[in-house]
C-alpha cells in the first residue's frame, strides 16, 4: 500500500468486512464437520442441515459477488467477471444515466434557486487573494483580445456598429449626462473661457488680413476715394470693438457668460424632456462617428492605446493588472449593496445555465463513458470494488446466516411434518 494512499481507508474497511463474510463461511464449513463428530440424533442432524445451507449460501454469494469484478478462482466461467467485459457498456449507460436522470432541467433549475450565486460572487470578488489571480489571467488575455480588434473584420464590424451603438436613442441621454457633470462642476465655463482665448488668438494672428478685408469692403461700397480716406479708419474701430467687446464677455459673471449658462441648461432640458431632441442628438453622434475622419482619428488614438495596455498588461505590477483588481472589487461591493444587481445576476446565470444544459449533458454523458473506457481494467474493478465490496461482503454475510437459519428450518419443518428428512 502507498504511504499516504488517500484510499487507504477503503482499502482496510473492505479487508476487515471480507475477512469477516470469509471467517462466517469458515465457520460453516467447521460446523459442518463438527455435526459428523456428534453423536447421532435430532440435534446433530438439525446441525447438519443448517451449516451445510449456510455453506451453499456462502459459496453462492461469493460466487456472485466475486462475478462481478473477477474471474472466480481464475477460471474463464462465462458471464463472469461482469464489470470488465462490459466496461464500456457501462460506462456508456452511467453517463447517460448520470446526464438524463441526475442533470436534468427540473433537477438544475431548484439546485440554482437553493444556490445564492451573486453571494459566492460577491465574496469571491470581494477576497483579494482571489480577486488577484483572477486580474492576472484577464490581463494575460488582453494582449490576445485587443488583437482580435485590429482583425480587418473586426474593424469593419465595429466600424458599422458602433456609431449606431453610440449614436442610438440612448445617446441624447449620456449626452445630458455629460452636459449635467460639467455644468454642476462649472467645466462649461472653463471650455467657454477655452474658445474666448483661441478667438482672440486667431484675431490676433489675423489681424493684417482682417484689416485689409475691411478696407476692401469699405471701398466697393464707398468708392476708392472713401476707401483711401476712412478704409484703414474703420477697420482699427471694427477690431478694436471686437476686442473689447470679447474682453467684457472674459469676466466671471458677464451678461454673455450668463446666458451661455442659460442655454446650457435649457438645451439639457430639451434633451432630457423632448424625444424629438434626444434623436437629434443621437443622429448628430451617428454622423460625428460615421465620418472617415474621425474614424481614422479614433482608430489612431485606438492604436496608440492598444499598444500601451499591451505592454503596461504583462507586467503583474502594471496599471492594468491594478485597474482590472479595482473594477472587480467595486463590483463586489455593488453586488453587496444593491438587491436589483444580485437578482439580475442570478436570472442571468440561470437562465444561461439552462439553455447550455442540453449540449452540456450531451456533453457530461460522453465525458464519463469516455473516462471508463480510458481506465484500465484494474483501475476500474479496484475503484468501483472499495466502494462497494463493502456492502457486497454483507450480501455474502447474510446469504450464509439466512441459509444457516433456513436450512435449519426447513430440516425442523420437515421433521416433524414427515418424521424424517434427509439433506
Amino acid at each position: 500500500m502507498p504511504p499516504n494512499d488517500p484510499e487507504a481507508p477503503l482499502r482496510r474497511t473492505l479487508a476487515r468486512h471480507r475477512a469477516f463474510a470469509t471467517a462466517l463461511l469458515v465457520l460453516m464449513a467447521v460446523l459442518t464437520l463438527a455435526s459428523y463428530a456428534l453423536p447421532p440424533g435430532w440435534t446433530a442432524d438439525l446441525l447438519e442441515a443448517a451449516a451445510k445451507a449456510g455453506f451453499v449460501g456462502g459459496i453462492a454469494d461469493w460466487f456472485a459477488v466475486t462475478a462481478l469484478f473477477r474471474h472466480p478462482l481464475g477460471l474463464p466461467i462465462p458471464h463472469t467477471a461482469i464489470i470488465p467485459a462490459q466496461r464500456e457498456r457501462l460506462g456508456r449507460a452511467l453517463g447517460s444515466f448520470v446526464a438524463n436522470h441526475v442533470f436534468t432541467q427540473e433537477e438544475v433549475a431548484r439546485s440554482l434557486v437553493r444556490l445564492d450565486l451573486p453571494a459566492i460572487v460577491q465574496r469571491f470578488l470581494s477576497d483579494p487573494e482571489a480577486a488577484r489571480p483572477a486580474a492576472l489571467a484577464i490581463a494575460g488575455v488582453l494582449p490576445r483580445l485587443l488583437a482580435s480588434i485590429e482583425d480587418g473584420r473586426a474593424r469593419r464590424v465595429l466600424a458599422r456598429l458602433l456609431p449606431r451603438l453610440v449614436g442610438g436613442a440612448g445617446a441624447g441621454v449620456v449626452v445630458a449626462r455629460a452636459l449635467h457633470g460639467m455644468v454642476d462642476g462649472g467645466r462649461h465655463q472653463e471650455v467657454f473661457s477655452f474658445l474666448l482665448v483661441q478667438i482672440k488668438l486667431l484675431l490676433a494672428a489675423k489681424e493684417e488680413q482682417l484689416r485689409l478685408a475691411v478696407e476692401e469692403r469699405v471701398s466697393e461700397y464707398g468708392g476708392r476715394l472713401v476707401g483711401w480716406a476712412i478704409g484703414a479708419s474703420v477697420a482699427r474701430r471694427v477690431l478694436s470693438a471686437l476686442n473689447q467687446e470679447l474682453d467684457k464677455i472674459d469676466p466671471e459673471g458677464s451678461e454673455l457668460r450668463l446666458a451661455f449658462d442659460a442655454w446650457v441648461r435649457h438645451e439639457i432640458t430639451r434633451i432630457e424632456t423632448e424625444p424629438a431632441r434626444a434623436a437629434e442628438i443621437g443622429a448628430a453622434v451617428r454622423r460625428v462617428l460615421a465620418h472617415d475622419t474621425v474614424q481614422a482619428w479614433g482608430w489612431d488614438v485606438w492604436a496608440r492605446l492598444r499598444l500601451a495596455l499591451e505592454t503596461d498588461a504583462t507586467r503583474p505590477g502594471g496599471r492594468t493588472v491594478a485597474l482590472i483588481e479595482s473594477l472587480l472589487a467595486g463590483l463586489g461591493d455593488r453586488l453587496a449593496e444593491d438587491g436589483a444587481a444580485r437578482a439580475r445576476l442570478q436570472v442571468l446565470v440561470e437562465s444561461a445555465l439552462l439553455r447550455l444544459l442540453p449540449s452540456a449533458r450531451e456533453q457530461l454523458a460522453g465525458f464519463i463513458a469516455a473516462v471508463l473506457a480510458n481506465w484500465d481494467t484494474a483501475t476500474l474493478v479496484e475503484r468501483l470494488e472499495l466502494r462497494v465490496g463493502r456492502d457486497l461482503q454483507y450480501v455474502r454475510m447474510n446469504g450464509t446466516l439466512v441459509g444457516f437459519l433456513i436450512g435449519g428450518l426447513a430440516y425442523a419443518l420437515l421433521r416433524l411434518a414427515f418424521g424424517h428428512a434427509s439433506y
